[in-house]
């Protein structure tokens, strides 16, 4: 029968101890000995990152996620466990994308009036 530690003991051993991205794969190492390796590509943001951005991690909540704070992306353990990729929308990605051509270039890519 399970004690009460179970759930807690779980989270541990789900927690990540270190991160690499490759051209095409995140690899998650974890602290139980386990290694996690996804697509590239279920994460369209960190497709489209430099190679510096993709290695400016941090682990955050006790390594229950990463986080890449430059390129706004988050990425849970438990979520990678599970085998899920980015809920990102087609139009948030193309948002980003042009607000992040618009950081590098310095001028507006934006037509209409509206602010946000």
């Amino acid at each position: 029968m399970p004690g009460p530690n179970t759930s807690a003991t779980d989270a541990l051993s789900a927690a990540a101890k270190s991160v690499s991205v490759s051209e095409d794969t995140l690899t998650v190492d974890l602290v139980d000995g386990r290694t996690i390796s996804v697509p590239l590509a279920w994460f369209p943001r960190l497709v489209h990152a430099t190679k510096r951005e993709r290695q400016a991690w941090r682990l955050i909540g006790r390594g229950e996620g990463i986080q890449w704070t430059e390129i706004e992306e988050d990425v849970s353990v438990a979520g990678l466990l599970a085998g899920r990729c980015s809920v990102e929308t087609e139009e948030s990605l193309r948002k980003w994308l042009a607000a992040r051509r618009e950081r590098r270039t310095g001028r507006s890519t934006e037509r209409s009036g509206s602010g946000g």
